[in-house]
């Protein structure tokens, strides 16, 4: 019975999700739902004492970092340097490789520290225009913009700022650029056969005679002209992202030891913390300042004119997508705390290999809850620890650990009730029938190479 209690809290939220309801009202609901089925007296108990406190502690860590994502997309938008990158590639590959071009968009947007969302909106509009000139399906655009926003830049990079990548830098005390062989094979894996299967999916539509198609919803105005900002200028701010992001990774450590300590007034309590919890999230949060400020100097006046307006929604966004996963956070710790889920670990600790196993329950938490941070915040708050030991037992490090965790988020996430599924195809103005079919096999080439990483891994004993 507390077995199937777990699982119909967590059948719920995903129904929810699905019908588009909001996670930070039916979060609570479904995790207190499950507690009052199992001990009613313990559930204003477990709503305060456990439910805020993770979900809390969650934005006390993350929320700069989904706060300043959101303003630096917000600023490479107002800038204009979003759309001069996307010229610059379209215009070095050609039209001939469409797809190619928006996946590297993509790429290149997210792992300069563009929040997924913002890409969507800056990529969408020449992604239509570009397919509509070359004649391929537009019902192949949002798993085109998934590959190149959604997997590899996201999650398995080493050394992008996407939430995903960080949080597992808070369990495991390791830095966003963990296992950088490892990042680099799993990446090339999705690219090339990402790549090849949407190709294989255009010549299969050419064969048939089908085009761009005709009758769409939300068609962008035709406009690829020159935006009249150099592409190398435009895409600086990325690199200052990236490049500081590894600089701070190795300075915080150095400057401030095994523990930060402050105190402003003598007489006053001293305020420490622990520097390995923290290290990745403020090099982070520093490299994303540091971005921002780069924007402003080569483009304050088209930026200044619109920040006030543009930054409301990009605080909004950064709220949302913050309240959202912290709230599966929350979530996922008072699932934790109920019997049916000794049930559900036991299960997934019967897996004898460590790295499999952590596989295996991130991606399951990530198709359920639909997110990738949310689940793997739950999967990690719930059974870091045990990953941890089995991994030590086994010689594994930490690193290892990390990317596979990371990845794994990245896996089975994009389910249909996934929000930013639910968003890539509202903006491209296509329904789930007529795309969702291929935007679920670039999620299963996703989930396939987190085992081929475990695979290499195994095999080489690099990382």
């Amino acid at each position: 019975m507390s077995f199937l209690i777990c699982l119909g809290a967590l059948a719920f939220l995903m129904f929810v999700a699905y019908r588009g309801f909001s996670v930070i009202l039916f979060a609570p609901v479904a995790a207190l739902a499950a507690v009052l089925l199992t001990d009613p007296s313990a559930v204003p108990v477990l709503y305060t004492g456990l439910f805020m406190e993770r979900m809390v502690g969650f934005l006390k860590l993350y929320f700069p970092l989904f706060l300043l994502g959101a303003v630096f997309g917000k600023v490479i938008e107002l800038s204009g340097f979003s759309r001069a990158i996307v010229s610059a590639i379209i215009r070095i590959l050609g039209a001939g490789q469409a797809i190619l071009a928006i996946v590297l968009v993509g790429a290149v947007l997210t792992y300069g520290g563009v929040s997924l969302f913002v890409v969507v909106f800056a990529v969408y509009p020449f992604g239509a225009e570009l397919f509509r000139q070359v004649g391929i399906p537009k019902r192949l655009l949002p798993a085109t913009v998934a590959l190149g926003a959604f997997s590899f830049t996201m999650d398995t990079l080493p050394g992008t700022p996407q939430i995903q990548n960080i949080i597992p830098t808070t369990f495991f005390h390791t830095t966003a650029y963990a296992a950088p062989i490892l990042g680099f094979v799993g990446s090339a894996f999705m690219l090339v056969l990402g790549v090849g299967y949407l190709e294989f999916r255009r010549r299969q539509a050419l064969r048939k005679g089908e085009g761009y198609g005709a009758g769409h919803t939300n068609e962008p105005e035709a406009n690829t002209g020159e935006v009249g900002i150099h592409p190398l200028i435009a895409i600086l701010p990325l690199f200052v992202v990236g490049i500081s992001n590894l600089v701070l990774g190795w300075l915080i450590p150095l400057h401030y030891g095994e523990t930060a300590r402050a105190l402003l007034t003598p007489g006053t309590p001293e305020i420490s913390l622990g520097v390995k919890s923290v290290a990745a999230i403020w090099s982070v949060a520093g490299a994303l300042l540091l971005g921002i400020l780069t924007v402003f100097l080569f483009a304050f006046r088209r930026v200044a004119g619109q920040f006030a307006i543009g930054t409301q929604a990009a605080v909004s966004g950064a709220l949302l997508a913050g309240l959202n996963t912290a709230s599966e956070y929350g979530f996922g710790a008072v699932i934790a705390a109920l019997p049916g889920f000794l049930v559900i670990r036991d299960a997934l600790s019967a897996i004898p290999n460590p790295l499999v196993n952590e596989a295996i329950s991130i991606t399951a938490l990530a198709g359920i809850t639909g997110s990738a941070s949310g689940g793997l915040s739950i999967a990690l708050a719930a059974m870091s620890e045990q990953f941890i030991a089995a991994a030590n037992a086994a010689g594994i490090p930490m690193e290892v650990l990390h990317r596979v965790a990371s990845m794994a988020s990245g896996g089975m996430d994009t389910l249909p009730h996934n929000g930013a599924v639910i968003t890539l195809l509202a903006v491209c103005g296509l329904t789930h029938r007529q795309s969702y079919g291929d935007i679920f096999a670039i999620t299963l080439v996703k989930t396939a190479a987190v085992f081929f990483v475990i695979g290499f891994y195994y095999l080489t004993g690099l990382y």
